[in-house]
């Protein structure tokens, strides 16, 4: 194989790795913008909330389950660990929909 070969082979294979790389970035990062339901979500995707930790999700889950869904973001701040800092973090990333809407 020649050298002009050569360097256009590993040009190609470069080409397909930053396509590839580029691909999985954009599915990674496209559910991240999302809006999240607060009444529906699973703990790990509340996680994915600014605040919004392991436990405090886990603590909205139960809530969730003791209590009936929320309505509001204001409803949010029943459950211990979140107050009004976080809702204004999270406010426009969630929303409240009943599980058969």
């Amino acid at each position: 194989m020649t050298k002009l070969k050569k360097m256009i082979y590993i040009f190609l294979i470069g080409i397909m790795l930053i396509g590839i790389c580029g691909a999985s970035l954009h599915a990674e990062t496209e559910g991240k913008n999302e809006k999240i339901n607060v009444n529906t979500a699973s703990v790990e995707r509340l996680t994915e909330l600014k605040g919004i930790g392991p436990v405090i999700a886990e603590r909205i889950v139960n809530y969730r389950q003791a209590n009936g869904s929320f309505s509001t973001a204001e409803d949010l701040m029943k459950v211990k660990g979140i107050g009004s800092g976080t809702i204004a973090d999270i406010e426009n990333r969630i929303v409240f929909k009943s599980a058969s809407d």
